[in-house]
């Protein structure tokens, strides 16, 4: 129940702007995929052509090994909520429900019921008289309970306030382990929903910066804690991506891991060390290209 997908020298063009530029790339069937990058890198293009909501210029998408453009048996596998919820907004939302339990083969009618709890959501009601986070909480409900192959969530959490974003996750993450699937999460909140990521994709200037697992990702770089002084002689010379004071503690972020000499003279100081946050990575690697260092 879970679809693969794959990008082959994928360009897609509006007019004569470029929003992807041959991205190629493959996610894991039954994996939970991050899709980061700035505004205007092309992430809701990607999405909307694994979709099929827009075709390729050039190159292909394959999704279960097909191109889903007009393609009945991949696209009621595939189900894509953004911002606005993509559900029918003068209808009430019991009304949506049974819609989206016809079209979809593996809706469930009573997750999206117990989700309608979580969230507070009244089923007469119609998604265009809700607020903008009340309308979020509806596509979450919406995607969740189709149980798609393949499940795409673009900045749905945008409007959704803090405790209504970790109820998805959470949900999410507990669906998800009793019925895998492949989801593509998208969000610029990375710190909320790194601890949710198997795999990142990093899309930059319409191109792939980056596609692993996300535990090989935090690994390129390390994170150390301690005295200032003693931080800052281990540190001498080393790219720290982010640097954070709180009295005489000081925590650096490094890109790269530390070499054997490195851990035990860290050892031998007292200091502590981890692996660096998701955010931390993403920005420092988009401000080299934004810098110019790639294009």
């Amino acid at each position: 129940m879970s679809f693969a997908v794959r990008a082959e020298g994928l360009t897609v063009r509006y007019g004569r702007t470029t929003a992807l530029e041959d991205v190629t790339l493959e996610l894991a069937p039954g994996t939970v995929h991050g899709l980061l990058g700035r505004n205007g890198s092309g992430k809701t293009t990607l999405l909307q052509t694994l979709a099929a909501f827009r075709r390729p210029s050039e190159g292909r998408v394959l999704v279960d090994g097909e191109d889903p453009w007009e393609n009945p048996r991949v696209t009621q596998g595939v189900c894509l909520v953004r911002e606005s919820g993509d559900v029918l907004t003068d209808l009430r939302m019991r009304d949506n429900l049974a819609y989206y339990e016809g079209i979809r083969p593996h809706f469930d009618r009573e997750l999206a019921g117990r989700l309608m709890d979580t969230f507070e959501l009244d089923p007469a009601r119609k998604p265009s008289k809700l607020s903008r986070g009340k309308k979020s909480a509806f596509g979450v409900v919406v995607g969740l309970a189709s149980r798609a192959e393949l499940t795409i969530f673009d900045e749905v959490h945008l409007g959704m306030d803090a405790p209504s974003r970790f109820a998805f996750y959470d949900a999410l993450m507990a669906d998800y382990v009793e019925h895998p699937r492949t989801i593509v999460l998208s969000s610029h909140l990375i710190d909320e929903v790194q601890r949710l990521l198997e795999g990142v994709v990093i899309l930059d200037h319409g191109r792939v910066l980056l596609s692993e697992e996300a535990e090989s990702l935090r690994a390129r770089g390390v994170s150390i804690t301690g005295p200032r002084d003693a931080v800052e002689q281990l540190v001498e010379g080393r790219t720290v991506l982010r640097r954070q004071h709180l009295g005489r503690t000081t925590q650096v972020m490094l890109d790269g891991a530390l070499s054997t000499e490195e851990r035990t003279q860290a050892e031998r100081l007292g200091l502590e060390t981890g692996p660096v946050d998701l955010q931390s990575l993403f920005v420092h690697l988009t401000e080299r290209t934004t810098e110019g260092a790639t294009r």
